[in-house]
């Protein structure tokens, strides 16, 4: 047992797949660190369709396909998903976003509008709910770019590796963009926001995984 043992640990998964879902390395990584402190973790996904589907082998839209976020996540988490809907902060004691660019076409489309974008509703009412009841919240990847344009107005800090465009459009968005290697996280202790660039710099599985399993260790650790 750990000192984490019974905290409850949202993961969201919208969907299944780097290019359509949830980074499926990056989810793992995140899933097995949370249960080696014995949190109870609790897998949560939107039950609506995806942005679109790709052919991961070829890097392809499939035209005409159409699949739930949901049902997708839920290969990740061995069928034991639960609605974002039927979520609230009450729920839980931390919450962790992996990366994939589901985090950008499924929760928000800041893959097409950059920081113009908006987000889903119910993903922007989970994450408003545990920064009112001061609850950690961490981001891994691509999916700070979430946290700037929800949380803007309190000028969350954040990181995805080194300044980009990305970086850019956080900033434009209120954040305030951290550099940082692929092993080391970004630590808001104000705003209890955690987060690490994984592949935004990669390149390999191993070399992410430092860095997603101290954001996870973190996060337990702010709650």
């Amino acid at each position: 047992m750990t000192k984490y043992s019974g905290k409850r640990a949202g993961v969201v998964l919208p969907g299944c797949g780097i290019s359509d879902g949830a980074e499926i390395h990056e989810a793992v990584l995140t899933l097995l660190t949370l249960d080696r402190a014995k949190a109870e973790i609790i897998c949560i996904s939107l039950d609506s369709p995806q942005y679109h589907v790709i052919n991961h082998a070829t890097e392809q839209e499939v035209p005409g396909e159409s699949r739930s976020m949901l049902v997708e996540g839920a290969r990740i988490a061995r069928g034991n998903i639960k609605e974002m809907q039927k979520i609230s902060a009450d729920d839980l004691d931390v919450l962790i976003f992996p990366g994939g660019l589901g985090a950008i076409k499924n929760l928000c489309d800041f893959a097409f509008k950059g920081s113009d974008c908006t987000v889903n509703q119910e993903t922007e009412r989970l994450i408003r709910e545990m920064h009112n009841a001061g609850k950690p919240v961490g981001f891994i990847c691509i999916a700070p770019v979430i946290a700037a344009k929800v949380l803007g107005e309190y000028h969350p800090l954040l990181t995805t590796g080194s300044y980009s465009d990305v970086a850019k459009s956080i900033e434009d968005m209120g954040g305030k963009h951290i550099t940082c290697t692929v092993d080391e996280i970004a630590v808001d202790e104000k705003n209890k926001i955690v987060s690490t660039p994984a592949y935004m710099l990669g390149p390999s599985i191993a070399d992410i995984a430092t860095g997603i399993e101290k954001l996870s260790w973190k996060i337990l650790e702010l709650s």
